[in-house]
């Protein structure tokens, strides 16, 4: 809900409204938007693109989110799947070097910052408002600003492949001195690693962005009664993952404008041939880096704890030692980041000091795998398949986990480092954890989302085919590693004895494709023939579950929750027998008990002026824009073109600070009668 300013509540509207109502043909809306001038005339499609374009709503701009991941996830899987191309044989000519450090580089890259972070987001967007009882986060312009930052971010990244000389090839690690201009103007003449430096700080932004938006909402807009140790396990990794957002990102983001100034201007931060300090890189990549891995697992974590209690039909067990376990792994997270740095020589102190840090991290992860067990113990199992891809999570994750461990020891990781066992190692947690999470996490709130049931046969289909391929491809990766294949290698002879792990990876990559193939085919299926379902299809726990209908209407409750207990759905329905009155279709005023204390939204329901809903708007997407043109021509040191971009970012911030909040009111009430 936009909070910049609180508009005079409207009259109610003379006749009721039919049932197929749309708040924006509202009559008092309409006559509010005309006598704007039209630059500032607010949109009112309801449907159709310019709707999706202009859209403020949570919802919508979770599943634009939603949308362009999973797009970034598939092209991410088949920049993989070249890769283990190449890699399935020895001496194989499948793919250039050239070719071979761009693939590798532009997969990390997407899958991390295209493809895991913005699913995550997705599920803070549609999710975390509807958790906490509210009607829209607390800045919802700028939420769909974020969302068109982020798509600027990714095309400026992807730009790459169509200039002449191909895609980055530096990888998602940057290290100098292989981003230096002298290192790429020797090799290449392109524009490639600029692209990567400016797209990077695009996404950075976004990122800051929505999740001081996320902070703002779950402090501020909570429903009456939810005091922080009854939101839901997924809301608080939510707010922790946003904190960790806003105080790492501006390490990667002075490093990265420190490069652009090497590059660009001939500072020398990193230039060793003028005093440049390479190290000073990697310091200020991993205290961005590490908290980055926290960042992508702790969405994953909060979304396994929504799950398990209930495919469980019990509470999560140990709820305030969940909540205080991933506020310590955050906290922690930003302390262990030169175990990164082990081989660089940083000295013996430093060394242990970090090396204890680092396997300090491994207690906390483990107090949440004994909470999810105990959830596990003795409750009444519902294998449905966001459970299986739940549990399949727990047990690649912890595989992930004692890999770390063995990283978190200075002799065992001088070993490791760069070699296929840390790449079988991050695969586990990163594909294991994360992506698990993040799928078994579609499959539950997929009914919520589209009012129908992903079908059961092609879901558990999916899991067994993703879990095998999964395993067939990164497992043998130990073996890999410790027998001394290094990472980022195009060609191996065939005298090395790592023929037949590689072409089993190979095979592995394959049916962990088909998987992921026959996953999205039981999405779009179930999409358009899948059975309906009303509301609350799992009997589930938390509040989004409590809405009227699936999907939710626009302003997501009729009347503001009023919430008893932690996992306040759950207790309304086994407690009073009922469903709560805010889950009814619709809650007439007159239901609430005279007197009652409510809140300002609520007292909008009960006197009958009517539900604020923040109207749409061009600028966020037309400010984004500016930024996109801008950041192109800036990578390509056309500075007159920037400039140009600039001004359209200044045009578009200045018309969206003199449009106004804009509003308008819906009555549910009036529109079921």
């Amino acid at each position: 809900m936009d909070t910049t300013a609180t508009p005079a509540p409207l009259p109610r509207p003379a006749a009721p409204p039919s049932p197929g109502y749309s708040p924006r043909a509202h009559p008092d809306y309409a006559r509010t938007a005309e006598r704007r001038p039209w630059f500032f005339t607010r949109p009112t499609a309801g449907t159709g693109l310019v709707s999706w374009l202009t859209t403020v709503d949570h919802k919508r701009i979770g599943i634009l989110y939603g949308i362009s991941a999973l797009f970034f996830f598939l092209v991410g899987g088949v920049e993989a799947l070249l890769i283990r191309i190449q890699l399935a044989v020895p001496n194989n000519t499948f793919l250039t070097h050239a070719a071979y450090n761009e693939l590798f580089t532009m997969h990390a890259t997407t899958m991390i910052f295209l493809a895991v972070m913005p699913l995550s987001t997705a599920a803070f967007n549609y999710i975390m408002p509807l958790q906490i009882g509210a009607r829209d986060v607390a800045f919802p312009r700028l939420n769909g600003f974020a969302f068109w930052l982020f798509l600027a971010g990714a095309i400026v990244l992807n730009v790459g492949w169509f200039v002449r000389s191909g895609a980055p090839d530096v990888g998602w690690f940057g290290y100098a001195p292989l981003t230096s201009a002298a290192y790429s103007n020797q090799f290449r003449t392109d524009i490639s690693t600029d692209l990567w430096i400016v797209g990077l700080q695009i996404l950075g932004a976004s990122s800051v962005i929505g999740s001081l938006n996320f902070i703002v909402t779950i402090i501020n807009l909570r429903a009456p009664g939810m005091t922080m140790m009854r939101l839901p396990v997924f809301t608080w990794m939510t707010l922790i993952t946003a904190f960790l957002i806003i105080l790492s990102f501006p390490a990667i983001t002075i490093a990265l404008v420190e490069l652009m100034m090497d590059r660009g201007f001939g500072a020398n931060f990193f230039e060793v041939s003028n005093g440049g300090l390479p190290i000073l890189w990697q310091h200020l990549f991993w205290i961005f880096g590490h908290p980055e891995v926290y960042i992508l697992i702790l969405p994953a974590m909060g979304i396994i704890s929504e799950i398990l209690p209930c495919f469980s039909r019990k509470p999560l067990f140990g709820y305030p030692i969940v909540v205080f376990s991933g506020a310590c792994i955050g906290l922690l997270g930003f302390g262990v980041w030169s175990h990164h740095m082990f081989t660089t020589g940083m000295g013996t102190l430093a060394t242990a000091a970090f090396s204890l840090a680092t396997m300090a991290i491994a207690v906390p992860t483990g107090v949440k795998i004994f909470n999810w067990i105990g959830t596990l113990w003795g409750g009444h199992l519902m294998m449905r398949t966001p459970m299986m891809f739940a549990l399949g999570f727990v047990w690649m994750f912890m595989i992930g986990g004692f890999s770390g461990i063995m990283h978190s020891a200075a002799p065992a990781d001088s070993q490791q480092q760069d070699s296929y066992f840390v790449v079988a190692h991050f695969h586990y947690v990163l594909i294991g954890g994360s992506i698990f999470a993040l799928l078994a996490g579609i499959h539950y709130w997929f009914p919520l989302v589209t009012g129908r049931l992903v079908d059961e046969f092609w879901g558990k289909l999916s899991f067994w085919v993703i879990f095998t391929g999964f395993n067939v491809t990164f497992f043998p990766m130990h073996f890999l590693g410790l027998n001394g294949m290094p990472r980022r290698t195009a060609v191996y002879d065939g005298n090395m004895g790592w023929n037949t792990p590689n072409f089993i990876s190979t095979v592995g990559a394959f049916v962990l494709g088909i998987g992921i193939a026959i996953y999205f085919a039981a999405l779009i299926r179930s999409y358009r023939k899948g059975p309906r379902v009303n509301r609350d299809p799992w009997d589930a726990r938390t509040l989004e579950w409590s809405v009227a209908s699936c999907p939710p209407p626009d302003y997501n409750f009729a009347v503001t929750p009023r919430v008893q207990a932690r996992d306040a759905f759950w207790h309304e329905k086994r407690n009073t027998g009922h469903l709560p009155a805010h889950a009814r279709q619709p809650a007439p005023a007159a239901e609430h008990a005279p007197g009652q204390t409510q809140t300002a939204h609520a007292s909008h329901d009960v006197h009958g002026h009517g539900i604020h809903m923040p109207s749409q708007s061009w600028f966020p997407i037309v400010t984004a824009l500016g930024i996109l043109i801008g950041g192109l021509f800036m990578a390509n040191h056309n500075y007159i073109g920037a400039i140009g971009g600039a001004l359209l970012l200044f045009a578009g911030a200045t018309l969206w600070a003199f449009e106004g909040p804009g509003g308008y009111h819906v009555f549910p009430e009036e529109s079921n009668k």
